[in-house]
């Protein structure tokens, strides 16, 4: 089978709305996490979340674009762009390359302003492009169709891990030769009134910051964005002389069969343990883990028992940048993986924020408050969702 390496990365979330401005919020420990903007966010309960500031989709798109374009299209398309400008990847690629996007929510803000165009607004009509804009494929779609990939082109859904699960899947087209590239990943913009009272009904936001593994934890909060990565067969991105900035070195994929909401924990170990084995990686291989790490009581209790099982005793350091670009839901799990990158090729683990105090059912090192140099060979990005879908994989320096 043919080996993965990622050649380009892109994205807009609440750190930054490039790659260079987030990796230096990762190095600098800098939250994205702040009073949400949104119309009527004064009716919430939460006010928080990690948006994307200062956004003028007026200024990246072409006026006769816009009325396609969800909110997470457009972050989609500029992360891609980005990501596609890195890799250099040339013209051409055509029918051998691909686009496989996550996301939990699709086009919600377009749902939220039809719904409120005909009961709020008493309206009779709304756009004949909403249908358009509001499907899960548009940002995949959207990608395939400004960068002429015609070859497999799908998103895919699956809550939390949608992102993590896009990028396996794109990982086992190339790896199997169905594809020489994937632009692969998640986009969200789930921050807009409705996607937040929703989330409020189930009780595990955090009213005022994320502080995962942290004794004190309140909950999670929301954040929006998109991360874009360019995966590539490696004797492709070698033979037209490409960067490479790391390997995509295994996944597992399993399901819980349990609860549709509460977290377990042989599942995620089971996940953990099959991306070990695809990848031909031992735990000891192992320097940092990237945990799902929401900041719920639940996932971070259950998150830490599973790490301690696959790790032993003495895991390796382990932290959420949830803390700093909030929890983009379908599409945390690509800004994760820079972060994993970030791990890999500049030696610098990003850090956990806002720790108060030990939590005894947590006991991780998690990189506290500081992000912290270290060389790693390898590491671990979790991804565990509701309806009890792990998704988890391996990077590896190349």
């Amino acid at each position: 089978m043919r080996r993965v390496v990622v050649t380009g990365i892109g994205t807009v979330n609440a750190l930054a709305q490039d790659a260079p401005g987030t990796f230096a919020a990762f190095a600098e420990g800098r939250c994205g996490i702040g009073p949400l903007g949104f119309r009527d966010a004064d009716r919430l309960t939460i006010r928080i979340g990690a948006e994307v500031r200062d956004w003028r989709a007026e200024d990246r798109f072409a006026a006769k674009d816009l009325p396609l374009l969800d909110r997470a299209t457009q972050y989609a398309l500029v992360a891609g762009a980005e990501a596609v400008a890195m890799a250099g990847l040339p013209d051409g690629i055509g029918a051998r390359g691909g686009v496989i996007l996550g996301t939990a929510a699709g086009g919600i803000q377009t749902w939220e302003d039809s719904y409120r165009a005909v009961f709020a607004e008493a309206r009779n009509r709304v756009s004949p492009l909403v249908i358009p804009r509001l499907m899960h494929n548009a940002p995949a779609s959207h990608l395939s169709i400004r960068h002429g990939l015609m070859g497999p082109v799908l998103a895919v859904s699956s809550a939390c891990a949608s992102a993590n699960h896009a990028m396996a899947l794109a990982f086992q087209q190339i790896r199997t030769g169905a594809a020489d590239v994937m632009l692969t990943g998640g986009a969200e913009a789930m921050l807009c009134f409705g996607g937040v009272k929703a989330w409020e009904g189930l009780r595990v936001l955090a009213p005022d910051a994320c502080r995962p593994f942290s004794l004190g934890r309140k909950g999670m909060v929301i954040g929006d964005g998109a991360g874009v990565l360019v995966f590539e067969a490696e004797d492709h991105a070698r033979a037209r002389g490409a960067r490479v900035l790391a390997e995509v070195a295994g996944v597992g994929m399993t399901a819980d069969a349990g609860d549709i909401v509460a977290p377990g924990v042989e599942g995620a170990v089971r996940a953990m343990r099959l991306a070990l084995e695809d990848a031909g990686l031992s735990p000891a291989d192992v320097g940092y883990v990237n945990a799902h790490g929401t900041g719920t009581l639940a996932n971070d209790r259950a998150e830490s028992a599973a790490i301690l099982s696959v790790f032993g005793q003495a895991p390796p350091p382990v932290s959420s940048t949830k803390s700093m670009h909030g929890h983009a839901i379908g599409a945390t799990g690509a800004l994760e993986a820079m972060a994993c990158l970030m791990a890999l090729t500049r030696g610098l683990l990003p850090p956990t924020l806002g720790f108060q105090a030990a939590d005894p059912e947590c006991p991780l090192d998690i990189v506290p408050d500081t992000a912290r140099p270290a060389r790693v060979e390898a590491v671990l990005s979790n991804a565990f969702a509701f309806g009890g879908l792990n998704a988890v994989l391996a990077f590896r320096r190349v």
